[in-house]
């Protein structure tokens, strides 16, 4: 019988809406267990539940999900090739953690980048896109009232993800994509004392993309991300 398979139902622990066993896509190279054993670990990370250095032992994982250790195994690899977790010899794996010379250097390309897709929005200002960012900006606001973070982080990643879509540029897309897990890594630690504050900063970056105004939309959107990463008020 397949480990992958043979196991009835999906793992214990589902985030709310995660897709199923039997509806899950996946590739080649992976079962939908993995798949989704790679999904709810990889919002563990990012909503800081998993933080940085945390040691993910197969076994542990293993019966924590009930399933066996081939999709566990397969899972941490695939997020070990995003840069989520790191896999060394002997002492096994663990969620990522950065060193202050890959902060700072995460940050300025994150930050840049932010720039350009906020630069790129603002010229074309693509209608559908737009109303997109305005119904999250609206739902982030209201998850910001009443400080729901694991929403507010889900929403912070469709909010930015939307302003790359309306950059229009699938090359930045696609460097984005990778790079965007690795810096909410970072930043979910201290996001959870500026949810007001990122929130603000959005409809600003929004402000300026309706606008039509570039160089505006590209200031602010670098500001905000160096923002989100500043730990001094934390000190």
């Amino acid at each position: 019988m397949d480990h992958h398979t043979r196991r009835p139902g999906p793992p214990h622990v589902r985030r709310p809406g995660a897709t199923t066993v039997a509806d899950t896509s996946v590739g080649a190279s992976h079962s939908p267990l993995t798949q989704l054993v790679v999904e709810q670990m990889r919002e563990r990370i990012l909503n800081g539940s998993l933080p940085q250095g945390h040691r993910l032992v197969e076994g542990r994982v293993s019966a924590e999900f009930d399933v066996s250790r081939i999709p566990v195994r397969e899972a941490l690899r695939h997020l070990a090739a995003e840069g989520l977790v790191t896999i060394e010899p002997r002492r096994g794996a663990s969620v990522t953690r950065f060193s202050e010379e890959q902060v700072l250097e995460l940050v300025e390309v994150r930050g840049n980048l932010e720039a350009l897709n906020a630069k790129l929005a603002a010229r074309h200002k693509d209608p559908e896109q737009i109303a997109k960012m305005r119904r999250i900006l609206d739902e982030g606001n209201r998850l910001a009232d009443a400080s729901d973070l694991e929403a507010l982080a889900r929403v912070n990643r469709q909010f930015h993800g939307v302003l790359c879509q309306a950059a229009g540029n699938s090359v930045l897309k696609e460097v984005m994509r990778s790079l965007r897990d690795r810096t909410e890594l970072l930043f979910t630690p201290f996001n959870r004392h500026r949810c007001r504050q990122n929130w603000e900063e959005h409809a600003a970056i929004l402000r300026a993309v309706l606008n039509g105004d570039p160089e505006l939309a590209s200031v602010l959107a670098l500001c905000h991300v160096q923002n989100a990463a500043d730990r001094s008020d934390l000190d």
